[in-house]
């Protein structure tokens, strides 16, 4: 079956990891080489160019329950997000997105499966996005100061901040994925090849998004 010529389903990739992991680099590579129409509509698109600055970081709220005002809105705000990729795919666009799902509000929300449950019939392929600690924090350092300090500020001899041990700990779990690449082991486009071949090799079936939404 063709993809993203407008008369057939668009495929859809869904890349999951810490910020910072390399996700955004795979996305470029994804859409620089990969046939047909990849449109991105990731987090960082989504805060950016979407959220209102007042309910920001928004679906980029950090592990721990910082802001239990505003987790009220992320279930809406990822269910209208993801409502967007169906509408992509239907099309016959193809779908790329780069989230830091997690449950660890002030209370568990339960939106990873709702998300699943919103792409059900669609072809998604999963992806988890690794990375080592020690190279998400080369990553970091290597940033100005603003950009580390829309975490937290960070230097050469200071320890591992919560908020980035958090991410680590909690993004990827429940862990069920199609596919696992790892930004510290490989480049961004010998990653993207590797989700080339998965999608070539066809998604499984059930797959993690079926599995997700069947409650894992």
């Amino acid at each position: 079956m063709e993809h993203g010529d407008g008369g057939s389903t668009g495929r859809i990739i869904i890349l999951n990891g810490a910020p910072r992991s390399g996700k955004s680099s795979i996305v470029e590579a994804i859409q620089a080489g990969f046939d047909g129409v990849w449109v991105n509509l990731g987090v960082d698109a989504y805060i950016r160019h979407i959220t209102p600055a007042r309910y920001r970081p928004g679906i980029g709220l950090r592990p721990g329950g910082e802001r239990p005002d505003l987790e009220p809105l992320i279930p809406r705000f990822y269910a209208a997000l993801y409502a967007s990729i169906a509408a992509h795919s239907r099309m016959g666009l193809n779908v790329v997105a780069e989230f830091g799902h997690h449950d660890a509000y002030s209370s568990p929300l339960g939106i990873l499966a709702d998300c699943a449950w919103q792409l059900a019939g669609l072809p998604v392929l999963f992806v988890g996005v690794r990375c080592s600690l020690d190279v998400v924090m080369q990553r970091r350092l290597a940033e100005s100061p603003e950009r580390q300090g829309i975490y937290v500020p960070i230097g050469p001899d200071m320890a591992v901040p919560a908020p980035v041990l958090a991410w680590q700990e909690e993004v990827h779990r429940p862990g069920i994925y199609d596919l696992e690449v790892d930004t510290s082991a490989k480049s961004p486009q010998a990653c993207a090849d590797e989700i080339k071949q998965a999608l070539d090799r066809g998604i499984p079936s059930p797959s993690a998004f079926e599995r997700l939404a069947a409650g894992g």
